[in-house]
């Protein structure tokens, strides 16, 4: 559990959005643009697989799909993007060396919500995988740019802020999702994980099944 909390949406949505200020206040515009855009697409794409599972049953059964894991997809692209931009005063391996540090962290808190029983191995590579996209690919345009000048102290400072107001708090991002997807796909009862396998299967399923939603922990 305090794995998986710190990389709670409650947690890493206000430090992505940290990260794009700090580029703005350094007056790195294109970077805080691109930032904003890589890290919007990610999390509209987490956000995109789980409705289309809630509101319409869309998965992998053979793979145990319903949704990229949105902490593991925020720990491995907020991570390394962090600790990318605290090092850009050191030498550019010094400055890998962290990103990478940052994807291993992501990638272990991935293992925390296998460890929880809240995403498949499938839902957690998928989250790896997409959160690298956006932190490596940040990286590697970035460094087609001259680098902000940030003060080191002051934005990690911030950040540990952040962490120590928000950790432990649980983002009501669950419950957002589940109602966007039934208010799309004009269902009155989510898709959960237990009948849709069922389904898959062949098996008997009850007639009707009350939504499981626990904030953090969701099947979904």
């Amino acid at each position: 559990m305090m794995l998986t909390n710190l990389a709670d949406s409650a947690v890493l949505a206000p430090a992505a959005l940290a990260i794009a200020i700090w580029l703005a206040a350094s007056r790195a515009w294109r970077l805080a643009t691109l930032w904003c855009a890589l890290f919007g697409v990610g999390v509209v794409m987490v956000a995109a697989t789980k409705i289309a599972f809630i509101g319409w049953g869309l998965g992998v059964r053979s793979l145990n799909f319903t949704g990229i894991s949105g902490h593991t997809m925020l720990a491995t692209a907020v991570y390394p993007t962090i600790l990318w931009l605290v090092l850009q005063r050191y030498r550019p391996a010094v400055r890998n060396t962290g990103a990478a540090l940052g994807l291993l962290f992501g990638v272990i808190v991935g293992l925390s919500r296998l460890v929880l029983h809240a995403h498949s191995p499938s839902e957690v590579v998928a989250g790896c995988l997409w959160g690298a996209v956006v932190s490596i690919g940040f990286i590697a345009l970035s460094q087609l740019r001259s680098l902000p000048a940030l003060h080191p102290l002051m934005f990690v400072c911030s950040l540990l802020l952040i962490g120590a107001v928000l950790y432990g708090t649980r983002a009501p991002s669950q419950r957002l999702i589940i109602r966007t997807a039934l208010a799309l796909s004009g269902h009155h009862e989510p898709y959960i994980r237990v009948t849709w396998r069922m389904r898959g299967t062949g098996r008997n399923q009850p007639a009707h099944a009350a939504p499981v939603c626990r904030d953090g922990l969701s099947g979904t």
